[in-house]
Order: structure tokens, then C-alpha cells, then sequence
């Protein structure tokens, strides 16, 4: 949940932290890209709050307000490496879920995905609950003073990484309003094939209109997140993230801002993401946001492909390009 503080970085079209944001005579800002995007409808430039006409057709950039998101952002993420939050709210994980074996936080736990549950406090949760890895989260160790003798004792089912990060595994649901016409979606919005057949679909601006491509409806721009996808019915596909500025429109969605895997069985590529060599089952990605890598694995194999360095500054949605079909699965299927 956004603070008072953070609404004054938000842009009020796209309700994200503003990326290169531009300045109205009016002294209304918005993202560049926003704004361009909401011209295309209108017949005139005019605000997007107070509908007052813009003079300048190409608003200048509003520098302070630039340098004061990225410094928020720094600060919020620097914050987020040292505490427990919620990768969908921002806030700190104080509960645990019985149902669904998870720690939550409070917005978490007044929403529709969590109606009728049960939840413990995360301290009654470590003592409850035996631990189904080797070791526990060293951060949560020293929270609760876990000691030695109850080394064992830790939230059931909780996801951890090699390198002991909280891992949020909630389920990738695509985005039927980014699909490119030629795909569709499964009624659970978990699985993607292509029909070969253009749908008669609105061109809206999210979608996607060159590339067989659909992203998760759920951006990220903190925490880390981990999904697997199952790709052993399609010889030819790619996945990964991409900027939330990175608009699937044309065919120059793959030249930046994607850090992606693919794989083709005649060695024809789309894009300059990792190529993979043989045709696998299942792909998992780990996005470490706060750490800046992107890493795929092959989780039948337990082998690594590959792994991305960057500094992120937009949100970064999942995506997937569909030549055949591809579907989405938990975490931890086996």
C-alpha cells in the first residue's frame, strides 16, 4: 500500500513510480511513455487530470522530479533487502496463511485471494512448524533468536534459495489484454498455445501485434520471485522479464530491456537472450530484483543456463513468446 510519501512519485495514468517523467504547463507530471499513449487517443493534447491543453507537443522533463523517484527508489529498495516485505504491498510480512503456507502481510490478508483463512503471527508460525530444508533463513534466525536447538523448526512449505532469500511463489496469471491475437489463453490463465488463426481482438496499446508474446498480469519491482514454465510441447520458445516501458508493439520489443532464454529447434532465433541448445521440459526463472540478476535453470536437471546482471529501474513483467503451446506451474511442482 502506497504511503503519502510514495504517492508523490506515482504517475497518475499508470499508478507505477514515474519513469522519465515530463512536465505540464498545467504542473501536472506524468511518465513520458503515459503521456504519449494517452495523445494517441485524443484529438488534442491535453492533460490527463485537468484536461487542460498542452502548449508543447513534446513537454519538457521534469529533472527534480526524475532525481527524487530515483532516489525513493534506492532508499526503498536498500529498505527491502533488510526486512521481510511483501512483494505485492510493500509491506511487512507479520502473518503466516495455514491455508495457503505462506507468510503474509496485513493488506494480504483482508484480500479476496485469502477470504476465510486462518493466520498465525510469523513468531507463533516458527514454533509450530517443522522445516522441510537443511537450514533456516538466517535473517529470520536472528529476528526471532531461533537458536541451535531448534535449528529444525521453520514455516512449512516456505520457498528458499541456494543463497537463503524468501522467495515469493505466488502463480503467474497471464494477461489476456497483452496476448497477441494469434494466441490463447486458458480459462485459468496458466497456459498459452497459438492457433495459427488471428483472433479479431481490440488493438489496445498493451498488446502485443508482431511477436507471439502475452505477459503476467503481475509486475515486480522488489523482492524475489521464482515460476516455472513448462516448455517440452513447443519447438520454439522464449521467456523471461521485460520493462514495464517496453511496449510489445512492432518488432523491436526484443532489441531492449528483455533478459530472456530461448530456444528453437532449427536455430533460427528472435532475439539476443541466451540460447539454449537442446529442447527442455521446464524452464525456472528466478528474478532477484533488489539484487539485479535474472537467473534460468532447468529444474528437472537441477542445471543452471544462465544468468543476467543489471540495475533495474522499471517494473519488470514476465513474459512468454508462444510458438506452440506453454504452460505455467508452481513453483514447486515436481
Amino acid at each position: 500500500m502506497a504511503s503519502a510519501a510514495e504517492d508523490d512519485y506515482i504517475c497518475p495514468v499508470c499508478c507505477e513510480i514515474f519513469k522519465a517523467p515530463v512536465l505540464l504547463s498545467c504542473s501536472h507530471s506524468f511518465c513520458k511513455e503515459c503521456l504519449q499513449q494517452f495523445w494517441r487517443t485524443k484529438d488534442t493534447p491535453e492533460c490527463p487530470v485537468c484536461r487542460r491543453r498542452s502548449s508543447r507537443e513534446e513537454p519538457p522533463y521534469n529533472l527534480a522530479l526524475k532525481n527524487l523517484c530515483e532516489s525513493f527508489l534506492k532508499e526503498r529498495n536498500e529498505r527491502h533487502s533488510s526486512e521481510e516485505i511483501c512483494s505485492l504491498h510493500s509491506e511487512k510480512l507479520k502473518l503466516f496463511c495455514l491455508e495457503d503456507k505462506q507468510p503474509v502481510c496485513l493488506v494480504c490478508r483482508d484480500s479476496q485471494q485469502h477470504d476465510n483463512h486462518k493466520f498465525r503471527p510469523i513468531s507463533e508460525a516458527v514454533s509450530s512448524y517443522k522445516v522441510q530444508q537443511m537450514c533456516l533463513v538466517s535473517h529470520v534466525k536472528k529476528k526471532y533468536r531461533i537458536t541451535a536447538s531448534v535449528d529444525r523448526v521453520h514455516f512449512m512449505n516456505i520457498r528458499i534459495t541456494a543463497s537463503v532469500d524468501c522467495v515469493s511463489s505466488a502463480p503467474v496469471i497471464l494477461d489476456p489484454n497483452t496476448a497477441n491475437p494469434w494466441l490463447v489463453l486458458s480459462d485459468d490463465l496458466t497456459s498459452v498455445r497459438n492457433c495459427r488463426n488471428k483472433q479479431p481482438l481490440p488493438d489496445n496499446p498493451e498488446r502485443f501485434d508482431f511477436y507471439p508474446c502475452v505477459l503476467g498480469s503481475e509486475g515486480f519491482n522488489s523482492g524475489t520471485h521464482c515460476w516455472d514454465v513448462e516448455v517440452k510441447q513447443s519447438q520454439r520458445w522464449c521467456l523471461g522479464v521485460t520493462a514495464a516501458s517496453n511496449l510489445g508493439k512492432g518488432c523491436d520489443f526484443c532489441n531492449t530491456d528483455v533478459w530472456s532464454v530461448e530456444y528453437h529447434l532449427s536455430g533460427r532465433y528472435i532475439g539476443s537472450g541466451f540460447r539454449v541448445k537442446r529442447q527442455l521440459d521446464r524452464v525456472r526463472v528466478y528474478l532477484y530484483y533488489d539484487r539485479g540478476t535474472v537467473s534460468f535453470s532447468d529444474p528437472v536437471t537441477n542445471t543452471h543456463l544462465h544468468t543476467f546482471t543489471a540495475t533495474f529501474t522499471h517494473t519488470l513483467f514476465p513474459f512468454f513468446y508462444c510458438f506452440d503451446s506453454l504452460r505455467i506451474l508452481p513453483f514447486n511442482s515436481q
